[in-house]
């Protein structure tokens, strides 16, 4: 779980983005649109992050269309000590 982190925070464009929404989720499930407004990012930017982390296994969701929720998968929230590391590292710039 670290290196896959450590890759799509620090290693891909956008990472910053994704530590912030996985930051976001950890505090409450949010719909697309409510982190779109939490994070001030563009509506489709949070989208595209959302399936990156989606496909990583590092968020999942419930329900469906414009009421579907994200959460951090169960393997995330066992690991998000290592997340902090990573943030601890390169998210406070």
């Amino acid at each position: 779980m670290k290196k896959l982190l450590w890759w799509l925070i620090a290693g891909m464009k956008g990472g910053l983005n994704r530590a912030k929404i996985i930051k976001s989720l950890n505090d409450r499930p949010y719909n697309a649109n409510q982190l779109s407004e939490e994070l001030q990012l563009d509506y489709k930017t949070i989208r595209h992050h959302i399936k990156v982390l989606e496909d990583n296994g590092i968020i999942k969701s419930t329900g469906g269309k414009y009421g579907k929720m994200y959460f951090l998968t169960e393997n995330m929230e066992k690991n998000y000590d290592v997340f902090n590391e990573i943030w601890e590292q390169i998210g406070k710039k």
